[in-house]
């Protein structure tokens, strides 16, 4: 988590969008989860607008902000003026009753404070100090070149952004009072805690929900006149605007071309020629379209898209356009003197430095090599890993931001390269067809098993090269199949197969195990049964014979046995009786 951008690790899926979306690649992917590199980030907030899971969301701080205004009688609220497009909104009146009741005790537009930062512009313009000139209202920008491009430090403008400039006039007539800054930003969020002027920072989105839970209703909120109501139009109102910052002048300064640059990718590409320019005034804005477009701007009923919809931004920058016409078609226009108050708008911008290492050579070379990149043509810079180049990848590797493997061309090299030596050495053969029976993979132990000697036989008919019946039946039936000892005439080896269907890539996975030997043994096993049970068939008959012949030749002799003994016993009768009498 950082102070500023909180995640839903559970929504993160491995998509890399918000890391090829960062123009300045301020996300990490580490085990899988993305996560901000607070030190790099600029805030732009592109990474909580692209994501396609909602898993990035801005840091709230309503909490600390309640405490505030339960504790602080005095609490004044700076609105940046693309309330107008976000709420919409035609008068400011009405979002300042709604903030009273919320707790405020007053509300003014940012645009005061923008109004001064205009005069800064036309006072520093005129010193012909600058040979381009870079403003420096939108604080991602500023981040953007103090960390990334300070060559340009020395054009961009040394004053105030429209919140700290209006936060110091706030301060100067109310000492004591917390300001609270309400807009669409989230580098507000940083500007602010860094600057100890503004004491807290409300997104749209964070009032949208406070006006809900307190039952706010904008529409029904009745717009009327309010103290301290403007002299003058304020031109500036049109800050938020593409072209805003240049229309804000009533005459524009002489020596400069002027021109607006909105959008990370075109602001980038404008400060990496910066020095091939002479005399431009550069208005610039992080956002497309300028702040309407603010990643915490809101979808309002006119079913404006959010952010990245261009339609939107562009109904949006007609809100702001017209707010700012009517404004100045009711009230005279100011003339742009210098500032009559003791107020310092300037403001120093150092350059910010990181904890990233470049690099050198051998090292990104040696980061190149482990994932098969030897050849400068083997550095597709297909940006499918988030990062522009493969050089910048192995970059973000060297410094902890990425994982080496994490190269999808070489993901897939390496899986295929796996798959296919899996398959093609194999002890068992494997057949892959499509629902038309036609050849996707075979390996070289099915050709052995089926008697193939064709080399190359993808996308070719199966029933070309063997006997697809098996095949054929389990297409047909849509469902497994298996068939033991399958016997295969040309090569009189016997197999199992199991067929199954792989539904959602429509094809027929085979395979095959080679059974000859145990059918064999079995057969053999069958014979030596076989025998040995005629064997033993006969040994019985011929025992069976000698039993008969021995039974024979007992009941002779045991007959003339009976004969003798009984002729004995007869005579030793007779003999007894004799010696009686």
């Amino acid at each position: 988590m950082t102070k500023y951008l909180d995640f839903k690790e559970a929504k993160c899926r491995d998509c890399y969008r918000c890391l090829r979306e960062c123009p300045v690649k301020a996300i990490s992917i580490i085990n899988h989860q993305a996560r901000v590199i607070e030190e790099r980030c600029i805030l732009c907030g592109r990474c909580t607008i692209v994501c396609p899971q909602n898993a990035k969301q801005v840091h709230s701080e309503l909490p600390e902000i309640k405490k505030i205004l339960a504790e602080n009688k005095e609490v004044i609220a700076s609105v940046a003026p693309s309330f107008i497009s976000s709420f919409g909104l035609s008068n400011f009146s009405i979002f300042r009753i709604a903030l009273g009741k919320l707790g405020f005790s007053d509300a003014e537009e940012t645009a005061v404070g923008a109004n001064a930062v205009t005069k800064e512009y036309v006072k520093l313009m005129k010193t012909g100090k600058y040979e381009n000139f870079i403003t420096s209202a939108c604080p991602a920008i500023v981040r953007l070149i103090q960390e990334y491009h300070p060559s340009a430090l020395k054009y961009l403008a040394p004053v105030d952004s429209p919140m700290l400039a209006h936060a110091k006039l706030l301060k100067k007539d109310y000492p004591n009072a917390k300001i609270i800054f309400i807009g669409p930003c989230i580098a507000k969020k940083r500007e602010a805690a860094e600057s100890g002027l503004v004491d807290g920072v409300l997104t749209y989105e964070d009032m949208q929900e406070l006006f809900t839970e307190n039952n706010i209703n904008l529409d029904e909120i009745t717009s009327m006149d309010m103290p301290r109501k403007a002299k003058y139009a304020n031109k500036s109102k049109g800050y938020p605007i593409s072209h805003g910052i240049i229309n804000s002048f009533e005459v524009l300064p002489k020596g400069y071309d002027y021109m607006a640059v909105d959008g990370a990718e075109r602001c980038i590409d404008v400060l990496e020629s910066i020095d091939n320019l002479s005399g431009v005034f550069i208005e610039m804005n992080i956002c497309q379209d300028g702040c309407v477009n603010g990643p915490c701007s809101l979808v309002n009923s006119k079913a404006m898209k959010k952010n990245n919809d261009r339609g939107g931004s562009i109904e949006a920058t007609m809100e702001v356009h017209r707010y700012v016409k009517n404004e100045i078609k009711s009230l005279p226009p100011e003339k742009l003197g210098a500032i009559k108050c003791n107020v310092d708008f300037a403001r120093a911008y150092p350059r910010i430095k990181t904890n990233s290492v470049p690099g050198t050579e051998s090292q990104i070379t040696a980061i190149l090599h482990k994932t098969n990149k030897f050849k400068p043509e083997d550095e597709l810079n297909c940006g499918a890993c988030g990062y522009n180049t493969c050089r910048e990848k192995a970059w973000a590797v060297l410094n902890g931001y990425a994982d080496v493997n994490v190269c999808f061309p070489y993901m897939r090299e390496r899986a295929e390269s796996m798959s296919y030596e899996i398959i093609h050495n194999s002890p068992q053969g494997l057949i892959v067809l499509d629902e038309d029976l036609n050849v996707i993979d075979i390996n070289h132990r099915a050709k052995e098993l089926l008697g193939i000697e064709v080399a190359n036989m993808k996308n070719l008919p199966a029933v070309d090269f063997f006997n697809i019946s098996e095949f054929l039946q389990a297409n047909t039936l849509k469902k497994a199949l298996k068939k033991e000892k399958l016997f295969i005439q040309k090569t009189k080896k016997y197999v199992n197969l199991s067929i199954n269907l792989l539904q959602g890539d429509k094809v027929l996975f085979g395979i095959m195990n080679d059974v000859t030997d145990d059918v064999n043994y079995d057969d053999q096993l069958l014979t030596m049964k076989k025998e040995t049970l005629d064997t033993t068939d006969r040994v019985i008959k011929k025992q069976m014979r000698v039993a008969q012949e021995i039974a024979s030749l007992l009941g002779e002799t045991t007959a003339e046995t009976k004969v003798a003994l009984l002729k004995l016993k007869k005579t030793i009768q007779a003999e007894e009786g004799e010696n009686k009498e």
